[in-house]
């Protein structure tokens, strides 16, 4: 393989993580509406500076070429006192990154691709994740799972745990918090240019 092709794939899987960092500001902006809402953070390898692995792409693993890690989705966490309005927060997340990719900013995160982990203040007690679907329950395989849509758009997946210091790290990845108002970007958090 080319070093040029190398090359290129380090520079889209940073553009990536970059575009998902942007598409957290916007979502992290949208929630802070929400007077329910009392911190959003980004979690997972966005959050990260991120580090060289061998991919899953057939080409690079069987050449054993290392490449910068890929962020596949962005991983939010969102304190909320309430879950009574979680189908309009998720439609917020959507409009906000239909509205920014509208306005040409760049982003083109699709909603789908953007998990947000919903937890209690102050104890840090998993809650669930805000369900991506249109209504609830949509029918779907997903909305079977025993206490799934109890909460309305609270989803509830089937074995997960989180684990235990899932939220360890978001004093240093908080993006907003209420009272505080917005305390950084995303786009600060570090990077392989830093």
């Amino acid at each position: 393989m080319r070093r040029s092709e190398i090359e290129r794939q380090n520079q889209y899987l940073i553009r990536q993580q970059r575009e998902f960092r942007m598409a957290a500001d916007v979502v992290a902006d949208a929630f802070a509406a929400f007077p329910e809402v009392q911190a959003v953070a980004v979690i997972g390898s966005v959050a990260k500076r991120l580090w060289k692995e061998v991919p899953r792409f057939s080409e690079y693993r069987r050449a054993r070429i290392e490449v910068w890690h890929e962020c596949s989705d962005l991983d939010l966490a969102v304190w909320l006192h309430s879950q009574d309005r979680l189908e309009e927060m998720r439609r917020a997340l959507a409009r906000s990154l239909t509205t920014a990719f509208e306005a040409g900013t760049g982003i083109s995160t699709p909603s789908n691709r953007v998990d947000v982990f919903l937890f209690e203040p102050g104890s840090d007690r998993y809650l669930g994740r805000l369900c991506r679907y249109s209504t609830c329950p949509k029918g779907k395989l997903d909305c079977l799972v025993p206490g799934c849509g109890t909460i309305p758009f609270n989803k509830v997946i089937d074995g997960f745990r989180p684990y235990a210091d899932i939220v360890a790290s978001a004093a240093d990845t908080m993006l907003y918090e209420r009272g505080r108002g917005r305390l950084r970007s995303a786009l600060d958090l570090p990077s392989v240019d830093d």
